[in-house]
């Protein structure tokens, strides 16, 4: 904090980035890396690093303990759960999310991956791109993670050589040209030495593309959200019944699309009501306009009958209105997707129930080819399904908002979160 003022870290634009990778790649020693060479680490969390790693008789600081923080995780060097970190720079503040890199662990990538505006995929200069890298990739590419960083690491075990990297850079490139990746940067490194992490490598001068935490400052991420379809799910209706607001009628949420200004004509779904937006308030004062992701309060020239769960849009941009949705699917739990079984679903800040009509075919996320016939949809397992819902949601194709694209299937037995679903 002693690199830049609290106002100025208060003021920073945020980047949540994700990263995956095969099993052994070298995530949680890549974010141990850069929080350590970042100077984002308590003296009393290094020391106790400094002594799990000696207790482990390790030659060096294992930075991976500074995020396995499960028992299993550290007794068998992997990452199981998904650990977020957080730290900063002069120029910005970052949330990571370290997924695992297992298969039997899909579900937890996709819960860290989900709010990602970048992705980290490692991969192992000695073992190329393997199938675990192109099923990362397709999930990235599945939850529409605009900026895709591959770290080619480990280059101290090849000695630096520009020959592997070159080579892995082409095989990836051809492979993700099947996938739909917006922007795919390359940085060679290496996490235990610390090389092309934060600081610039002396081992690698054939490269001058700027350190991974050089490349993760300068990523432009404005254009990431929808601005050209106004959406503004309610999510809560604020009445304050004092004096001082005696008459005040607002509607708080957050921008999922587009921009709004005061002014403005509004559609009002699912009533098909329209009016006109009078002002938009924020904590203390007023916005000129709102647009995604802020978070406002909206009022209404006129008194409408508006609760949470409805959805303001303008009226020559209205979204897809149904109860029938087709949707691709990551299954989350235990007990496999039941055809014809009735569940719960919460979409912006709209719930409803839903039947699963159909299974239409699921995904091999190792080569990307359709399964069809297969039915049975178990824990990890990516398919595209077919549901109708009680009521009708308010939704766009998840390429192209992913506010409105997305939603959450949920046991009503257990209340358990079991499915994630993107709409196709």
């Amino acid at each position: 904090m002693s690199e830049f003022s609290t106002k100025g870290y208060l003021d920073m634009e945020l980047l949540r980035f994700t990263t995956a990778g095969s099993v052994d790649d070298g995530k949680s020693t890549l974010i141990g890396r850069l929080l350590f060479d970042s100077k984002s680490i308590f003296e009393d969390q290094l020391e106790a690093v400094k002594r799990a790693s000696i207790r482990r008789g390790n030659e060096h600081i294992d930075l991976a303990l500074l995020t396995d923080g499960l028992r299993a995780e550290r007794e068998q060097g992997i990452t199981i759960d998904v650990a977020y970190r957080y730290f900063a720079t002069p120029k910005r503040k970052f949330i990571i999310a370290d997924t695992p890199g297992h298969i039997q662990y899909t579900r937890n990538m996709v819960t860290g991956a989900s709010t990602a505006n970048a992705a980290i995929i490692l991969i192992d200069a000695r073992n190329g791109v393997t199938e675990q890298t192109c099923r990362h990739s397709y999930i990235a590419s599945l939850l529409r993670i605009p900026h895709v960083i591959v770290c080619v690491n480990k280059m101290d075990l090849v000695d630096y050589s520009q020959e592997v990297f070159n080579k892995i850079q082409h095989d990836y490139t051809e492979f993700s040209k099947l996938l739909d990746i917006p922007e795919v940067r390359y940085v060679p490194i290496s996490a235990l030495h610390g090389d092309n992490v934060v600081d610039t490598s002396t081992n690698m001068p054939w490269y001058n593309q700027g350190t991974l935490r050089q490349v993760l400052e300068g990523i432009e991420i404005g254009n990431d959200h929808n601005l050209i379809d106004p959406r503004f799910p309610v999510q809560y209706v604020i009445r304050p019944l004092s004096d001082e607001f005696h008459d005040y009628r607002g509607y708080a949420g957050r921008v999922a699309g587009g921009i709004f200004s005061p002014g403005d004509k509004v559609l009002v779904l699912p009533s098909m009501q329209e009016s006109t937006i009078s002002a938009i308030d924020l904590y203390k004062n007023k916005a000129g306009s709102a647009f995604a992701p802020m978070s406002v309060t909206l009022t209404l020239t006129d008194d409408i009958d508006i609760s949470r769960g409805d959805m303001l849009v303008k009226p020559d941009n209205i979204p897809q209105i149904t109860q029938d949705l087709d949707i691709m699917i990551c299954w989350m739990n235990e007990k496999p997707l039941q055809v014809n079984g009735k569940y719960a679903v919460k979409h912006t800040t709209r719930e409803v129930r839903c039947i699963v009509k159909e299974v239409k075919y699921k995904v091999n996320v190792n080569n990307l080819e359709r399964i069809e016939g297969d039915i049975k949809v178990g824990l990890n397992d990516i398919a595209a399904v077919s549901i109708r819902t009680t009521k009708p949601l308010f939704t766009d194709p998840y390429k192209k908002n992913r506010k409105t694209g997305a939603l959450i299937i949920i046991d009503e037995a257990t209340n358990n979160t079991v499915g994630v679903g993107m709409v196709l």
